[in-house]
């Protein structure tokens, strides 16, 4: 039965990410998220890479591991460029008026906040005897909480950043939240010492919630986007204030909004 199950879970997962993939692109969204939709299709290559290493390899083969630390080590880097591209999205109404350092800011900001979680993730990571997977598993679950951190963060000041669940940067947000609460949690199992079986339960149901997210962005992404709001004046004024644009930014963001309203 459990063969038939991850098969069927494969099957579905490749055909969920390619037809996301394909309304990424039919909907015109890879322009605002380009490191988006190319993670997607990593995720379609990473699939049918490990699928054919499985086939070779057994999971306790040396090399096995190796290819498996590489594609989560790709996939870890990956996310945290997702990240930074979806803060940057964020800041959409006023990104014509920040200075350009600003997305190498938000870049630094995720990677202190990242180095934060660092210690948590040591504590509920038991220690095991190869120190390579140990660091990778902690890494992932350091990538899991801060983003986890960043969806709750976009939710709670969605109100303030003009942000509703009709935006696309809310909805990846959300989906990658979903996702990562279920990788959080398997992860901290893995180290853990536990069957066989429950280990490969524990990897079906990551699948079946990377599936799920994967559903959710297909339905998203099938709807007309709302039209992206703009930030309330003191809202602007604060995000201006801690990028350090000047004021000479402040009167090229009033010019584009009236070339706007012609």
């Amino acid at each position: 039965m459990s063969p038939l199950v991850d098969k069927a879970l494969w099957f579905a997962g490749l055909g969920a990410e390619a037809l996301a993939v394909a309304l990424l692109f039919n909907r015109r969204i890879y322009r605002i998220v380009p490191v988006f939709s190319l993670y997607l299709l990593w995720i379609i290559a990473s699939d049918v890479v490990m699928m054919a290493v499985s086939r070779n390899y057994s999971p306790l083969d040396p090399n096995y591991r190796q290819i498996f630390m590489v594609e989560l080590s790709l996939d870890s880097l990956f996310q945290f460029c997702v990240l930074v591209e979806l803060a940057w999205a964020v800041l959409r109404p006023i990104r014509a008026a920040l200075p350009r350092r600003t997305l190498i800011v938000i870049a630094v900001l995720f990677l202190i906040i990242g180095a934060a979680m660092w210690p948590i993730a040591g504590r509920v990571t038991l220690p095991y005897h190869d120190s390579q997977y140990y660091t990778l598993m902690r890494l992932q679950q350091a990538f899991s909480m801060l983003r986890i951190l960043f969806v709750f963060f976009l939710a709670g000041f969605s109100q303030l950043l003009a942000l509703g669940w009709r935006d696309r940067e809310l909805q990846i947000a959300t989906g990658l939240g979903f996702y990562s609460l279920c990788t959080l949690g398997a992860s901290i199992l893995h180290t853990h010492h536990l069957s066989v079986e429950i280990y490969h339960i524990v990897d079906q149901i990551v699948a079946v919630s990377f599936l799920c997210s994967l559903l959710y962005w297909i339905f998203s992404f099938a709807q007309q986007e709302a039209a992206r709001q703009a930030f309330t004046p003191r809202m602007e004024g604060f995000l201006l204030a801690v990028s350090g644009a000047a004021q000479a930014d402040r009167e090229k963001l009033d010019e584009i909004r009236r070339n706007s309203k012609k």
